[in-house]
């Protein structure tokens, strides 16, 4: 039925003009419709108005399509159908999330924060599936074929929306028994002479940019006694001793409350980074989707900086 009150825009005009066709004739089209006659046969002539072609032949007793009317009529047909099929998609997926959720995770924050809460989120919708993939790099959500990712950091990629879902501080840590053989760093140039646990993953490569007491930017250079790729690997190492790692809290944060880490320099600022839910900027958001991302904001709300 043709909404009230709307310009005579092409898909109003195309819906009468397809109306008329199929109803034989104007006083049945506006019966369809809901409108008056007098408007369908409005929407019709400012149709051919603007295409400059006679669609239909009009008489007293029979409305009939021009062969110009005709093959336009076919396409026109096709356009309405298609977007009555996607109308009608849209309140399908809105009314039931369903289907497969492809999710591309931060590698350390999946295994450790996402993938013990995916059960919970798989009962309370059965009919969704997940595939997540955790990643060290920033993937190509579209040309990968993913439905939204989940970052730590910064976000660089303006074609992606973002929902920020919790903040999480990062900060130097070692084992006790580390900090009894070498001393206790006391200002960032002490990192010197410290042993310091690389992350090879880093997006900052072999460089900390750390902020000193005065909130002034200092780099150290990280590549030390240890490199690998991933947090986990490198909070074992520094429970290990083996030196200081730079590490986000959702990773320490039980190690520290265990007393099995310590922070190096408490007199530092903090460094907080946004972990955020991303997915692709002017896409329709999926039911999937959306009540992933619910999930996850409902489940962080209280976590962070550095509550983990």
């Amino acid at each position: 039925m043709l909404p009230r009150g709307r310009g005579m825009d092409r898909l109003t005009e195309m819906e009468a003009f397809a109306t008329v066709v199929d109803q034989g004739g104007f006083t049945d089209a506006a019966r369809k419709l809901g409108i008056s006659k007098s408007a369908v046969s409005k929407h019709v002539s400012a149709l051919e108005a603007r295409l400059g072609a006679r669609l239909l032949n009009r008489t007293t007793r029979r409305v009939a399509p021009t062969d110009i009317g005709l093959a336009y009529y076919d396409r026109a047909r096709r356009v309405l159908n298609d977007a009555g099929d996607a109308d009608a998609l849209v309140i399908a997926m809105q009314s039931a999330p369903s289907g497969l959720l492809r999710l591309s995770v931060a590698a350390d924050f999946g295994a450790n924060l996402l993938a013990p809460i995916l059960g919970q989120f798989l009962q309370d919708y059965p009919d969704i599936t997940v595939n997540m993939v955790t990643n060290h790099r920033y993937v190509e959500l579209i040309a990968e074929g993913f439905d939204m990712a989940i970052r730590v950091g910064a976000l660089e990629d303006s074609a992606l929306r973002a929902r920020h879902l919790a903040d999480t501080a990062r900060k130097l840590v070692g084992a006790p028994a580390y900090f009894q053989r070498n001393g206790r760093p006391e200002t960032i140039d002490d990192l010197d002479s410290h042993r310091l646990l690389h992350q090879s993953t880093d997006a900052q490569g072999t460089v900390w940019k750390i902020k000193d007491p005065s909130g002034q930017m200092r780099q150290v250079h990280s590549a030390g006694c240890l490199t690998v790729n991933d947090g986990q690997s490198l909070l074992y190492a520094a429970i290990a001793g083996l030196g200081i790692a730079y590490l986000p809290a959702f990773l320490y944060a039980d190690a520290l409350r265990q007393g099995l880490v310590e922070v190096a320099m408490e007199n530092l600022p903090a460094e907080v980074q946004g972990i955020y839910a991303v997915y692709p900027q002017g896409r329709f958001l999926q039911p999937k989707v959306r009540v992933f991302i619910d999930f996850l904001v409902q489940h962080f709300a209280n976590k962070g900086p550095d509550t983990w």
